[in-house]
């Protein structure tokens, strides 16, 4: 564009670009001819409308017009955009914003598209605005402009630049948390403490910070980092440390006696040190008067360095300096009140707490391995019954008593599966799929559900410290560790009373892990649940955790719901603690080891209709019960199915070439060959066949540390019929363009049909065009038999023969029309079977099942009329292998 200054201001159609300070000026002054908009004489009343009321203001606006979103904005916005401008001044949006045009189109294009004003508080836009990228904050407020059509036609932002304001907050927060800290006993405790409370990520001031405290003979050590620092050679100062000659760096440490400051800061920057001052702070820290450490604070490159940075740090030093001066007066006073007799006291009753510690972990491990067997057998006999009962009270329908009762006895397995997932969490063998979770926005979800379940008479109280932590837990148990513990409360309090659940950060520390020894010292995420009720003496705390130990009268509870939690806890690789007094209330602690990664998103499952389909389904379960009854599930909602008793016959099944869409095989089974095993190997025959895995208990075969390994579908036992389906549904691919798994070797692209509605119990096979009468031979019994339940299933009627002398007995007495025979049959072969087989029945089409690769010509040459599939062949190309065999047989030729 180019400058034009004959603009006039008296009644013309461009007084609306008059005045508005130097961002009017310049509209005025650019050559709109190359401009989308045109020249300013023609551009609608409504953005004229709105350029007149930007362009005075005061408050930061900004309009973006037409379909480029082309950018126009007062004085008061130039500083939000910094150096962008003027060139975004009158340009597309995406030319002027390019840095941030990922984050800024769709909120534009949304206004745009919609008509809907957004409005959000301390929206972040890193942007470059004073040469360097930084993280800026915007109160933002975007509406619609409508032009005469009613269409919208721009989008007016009105902005307000919270940065300031935001960053202030975080680190007062900071500093505040810092201030609450208390329960320091020791300087590297301290200096733990004062990193763990430090935000981290890229929006921080200090993206990492490292403390380092002096020991007596003047060197320092590297007592706790933050923000992912490795120990890279940096863990020991020594006292005779050369200085630098550079005045800045000098300056810097001119705190410290030493130089070892200097020190550090060559070994953080390459030389000169003076560069580090661009990079990192360095503050000294006291204990009292005397030197106590060095604090390292990395100054964050999108954070624009102040003064006022510069303060923060020296309040976050004094504050960690502060905590030092108190666990040196501690130390000191523990050091004057220690004697002899207590640290033999202290060293027997240690021991003491070990051996008994160790005696209660080796008689719980006993136990939960004993539960989890018993689980594991309970499970397949609850599969069986459920799944019966379910079928039968589909043929039941309109028999309203006999309807009752099977309710009643659906609702006792319920109970019983309910009580079998209890034991296996007790035992840490029930699979866990965790998430990163925020412990207080799940307690937060879960607050309709506690006053649901406690009733009015309990008050519930809930107290979430700042900045939790999160965690790698499975959400699912979570919830039900807190509803048992919640519950328990209330049974403990008479149903009157208050219950507190608390949730904050904690850092378990090696003298106390030293005595317990199943937990690393760390960093974790405390869950408390506190209740005012009777209260128990130690020797019921000792059992609480025991299976099927319970201080409620009998009938009233299994006693697994502590044990429940217990396994649960212990699973996740975290810790659990009881504090009781009698007459004063049970507290419950659950200390759940912390991750870094951000929490995820939960995604709820929608409910709707059970629904069937039409794949094949390979079923491998052991336990004939599990295995006939998950059968008439599937054949009942539609599937085709195939079986097999173990691993090896269901490999067997899958290398005979007959399709299968989804292997659902039990994990553990007798043989050499278990769930994991067959479904690797099945994969490499069908590498998009998809495996669901059932199983009552998993032991370590798709479980490990107690989370079910990542991309493994698994369907729990006992499991009811609709649970069954929706996970079928969940696992198989859509069926809108996906290839049968049988048909890859030979590239067929036939398309699955829809899934559907599950039919009726009872429900005739899916017809085919044509009824045909089929004689097939052939002698590995499994290929035969899931070959014929195919070929049925399309509504033929299937004669079998294992060998090629039954198939001529056959044939002796029964009119065939298609003969599908192997080629490698014991005594006879297939090809002499064809033979004598058309000589008996002219008219009998013929088709060679074979896996060799240059069978077909030969074979072709041998016997008129033969049609040859390879195997492995899928349903599809059988079935047109079979009708090209009575055409080749009614025209004489093949």
């Amino acid at each position: 564009m180019h400058a034009s200054n004959d603009v006039s201001h008296d009644g013309t159609e461009t007084d609306f670009l008059a005045g508005g300070g130097d961002a009017g000026m310049l509209l005025r002054a650019m050559d709109w001819s190359r401009s989308s908009l045109g020249e300013p004489a023609g551009w609608p009343e409504s953005l004229k409308a709105a350029i007149s009321l930007l362009l005075p203001s005061r408050a930061q606006i900004c309009l973006f017009w037409g379909p480029e979103l082309v950018a126009f904005y007062n004085d008061a916005y130039t500083p939000s955009i910094g150096a962008n401008h003027p060139a975004a001044l009158g340009r597309p949006a995406r030319e002027g914003w390019s840095a941030l045009w990922d984050m800024l189109e769709p909120l534009l294009e949304g206004v745009r598209q919609t008509g809907t004003p957004l409005e959000q508080g301390g929206y972040l836009f890193p942007q470059d605005r004073h040469g360097f990228i930084e993280d800026t904050f915007f109160d933002i407020s975007y509406n619609p402009i409508r032009g005469a059509g009613g269409q919208v036609e721009g989008v007016f932002c009105i902005v307000s630049d919270q940065t300031r304001r935001i960053t202030d907050e975080r680190r007062l927060n900071t500093l505040r948390v810092l201030s609450l800290r208390h329960g320091v006993e020791t300087a590297e405790e301290a200096a733990r403490s004062f990193v763990g409370v430090l935000p981290g990520g890229e929006q921080s001031d200090t993206p990492y910070a490292l403390v380092y405290l002096r020991r007596q003979d003047g060197t320092l050590w590297l007592a706790a980092t933050h923000g992912g620092i490795v120990d890279a050679g940096l863990g020991v100062i020594p006292p005779d440390a050369e200085s630098g000659e550079d005045e800045r760096a000098r300056a810097l440490v001119r705190v410290d006696r030493t130089g070892q400051v200097e020190t550090l800061l060559r070994r953080f920057v390459i030389d000169p040190p003076a560069a580090a001052a661009e990079r990192v702070v360095l503050l000294a820290l006291h204990a009292g008067r005397d030197p106590a450490g060095v604090l390292v604070l990395a100054k964050n490159r999108r954070v624009r360095p102040t003064d006022d940075y510069r303060r923060y740090s020296e309040l976050l030093a004094a504050q960690l300096s502060a905590s030092l001066s108190t666990a040196r007066v501690l130390a000191e006073e523990r050091h004057r009140s220690a004697s002899l007799k207590q640290q033999v006291a202290a060293a027997i009753a240690e021991r003491a707490e070990a051996e008994a510690q160790l005696r209660q972990s080796q008689k719980m491990e006993a136990i939960g391995k004993l539960t989890g067997g018993v689980a594991h057998d309970f499970n397949n006999l609850l599969q069986v019954i459920g799944g019966n009962l379910q079928l039968l009270a589909r043929d039941l329908v309109g028999n309203e008593r006999a309807t009752r009762r099977i309710g009643n006895a659906l609702e006792g397995v319920a109970r019983g599966a309910k009580l079998s997932n209890q034991l296996l969490a007790f035992s840490r063998r029930q699979p866990l799929e965790p998430k990163v979770v925020n412990v207080g926005h799940l307690i937060a979800g879960l607050d309709d559900m506690l006053r649901r379940s406690l009733g009015e008479r309990v008050e519930i109280a809930t107290r979430m410290a700042d900045g939790l932590w999160n965690t790698l837990i499975d959400p699912a148990q979570m919830e039900n560790a807190l509803l048992n513990l919640a519950i328990n409360a209330r049974d403990a309090m008479d149903n009157h009373g208050t219950l507190v659940i608390e949730a904050a950060n904690a850092q378990l520390d090696a003298q106390y892990a030293d005595r317990h020894s199943e937990i690393e010292p760390g960093d974790y995420v405390m869950v408390a649940v506190t209740d005012t009720g009777t209260g128990m003496t130690p020797e019921i705390v000792e059992q609480v955790f025991e299976p099927f130990f319970s201080t409620k009268p009998e009938g009233k509870g299994t006693g697994l719901g502590l044990s429940m939690v217990y396994g649960f806890v212990k699973q996740s690789g975290g810790h659990i603690k009881i504090y009781s007094e009698p007459g004063h209330g049970t507290t419950v602690r659950l200390y759940l080891p912390r991750t870094r990664d951000a929490e995820d998103r939960v995604e709820e499952t929608a409910a709707g209709p059970v629904q069937g389909g039409t794949e094949t389904i390979l079923v491998a379960e052991d336990h004939d019960g599990v295995r006939e009854t998950v059968i008439a599930m599937l054949a009942e909602l539609g599937y085709r199915v195939l079986k097999a008793r173990d691993g090896e016959g269901a490999l067997t099944v899958l290398e005979s070439g007959v399709p299968v869409d989804l292997l659902f095989t039990d994990v553990v089974m007798p043989g050499a060959m278990r769930g994991p095993e067959l479904a690797a190997r099945a994969r490499q025959l069908l590498p998009r066949l998809a495996v669901l895995f059932t199983s009552g208990y998993t032991e370590n075969a798709i479980v490990h540390g107690g989370r079910l390994d990542a991309g493994v579908e698994l369907l729990s036992k006992p499991y009811t019929r609709e649970a069954l389906a929706r996970k079928l549904r969940q696992v198989l691919p859509s069926p809108q363009g996906s290839e049968s798994q049988g048909s890859e070797s030979q590239g067929s692209e036939h398309q699955r049909p829809e899934p559907h509605a599950a039919t009726p119990a009872g429900a005739s096979p899916r017809p085919a065009e044509t009824a045909l009468r089929l004689l097939l031979v052939e002698d590995d019994t499994l290929i035969r038999e899931n070959t014929a339940e195919l070929l049925a299933g399309r509504g033929h009627t299937v004669v079998q023969a294992a060998s090629a002398e039954l198939a001529l007995a056959t044939l002796e007495t029964t009119t065939i029309d298609v003969l599908v025979t192997d080629l490698g049959l014991p005594g006879i072969n297939g090809v002499d079977l064809a033979r004598r087989a058309a000589a008996r029945q002219p008219k009998l089409g013929l088709v060679f099942a074979t896996g060799a690769e240059t069978a077909t010509d030969s074979l072709t040459g041998a016997v008129a009329h033969a049609v040859t599939v390879r195997k492995p062949y899928d349903e599809i190309e059988l079935t047109r292998a079979i009708q090209a065999a009575l055409r080749a047989a009614a025209a004489g030729s093949p």
